[in-house]
């Protein structure tokens, strides 16, 4: 399947996310955190805002380290959430969401205050156990 980006950007804000990820949970690689965040945007149904952030300054990885061993699922899964969610099919359009979910994941994540480790994000994202504090 041909991939939708050949590579990924974060803008710097989202690089800044990823430090304190890396921190929070102790996972070193910055593609991983970002298949992580992919998901948990993945999993709203809302459309995410189109990113305005310059990626200038922020991290670039190809698509083969981004993606890994899970590239064809993740090509499927953002040409179908770019159809959902209005972006073309057109290789902008697709770069645009992939970029929007990252970014909108980042958030979501770097957001958790009590996090505690990977414990802390599989209790809140992955069993959809989200804290009120």
């Amino acid at each position: 399947m041909k991939p939708p980006v050949e590579s990924v950007r974060v803008s710097p804000q989202g690089r800044d996310q990823l430090m304190k990820l890396k921190r929070q949970t102790g996972v070193e690689h910055w593609n991983v955190l970002c298949r992580w965040a992919l998901c948990c945007s993945l999993r709203e149904k809302s459309v995410p805002p189109r990113p305005v952030n310059s990626t200038e300054g922020g991290v670039e990885m190809s698509w083969k380290v981004f993606a890994g061993e899970y590239a064809d699922t993740l090509t499927a899964l953002v040409t179908q959430r770019s159809c959902i969610d209005g972006f073309s099919n057109s290789p902008d359009g697709l770069a645009v969401c992939l970029r929007a979910h990252i970014q909108r994941g980042l958030g979501y994540l770097a957001s958790e205050k009590d996090a505690d480790g990977i414990g802390g994000f599989f209790t809140r994202w992955l069993k959809n156990k989200r804290s009120d504090k």
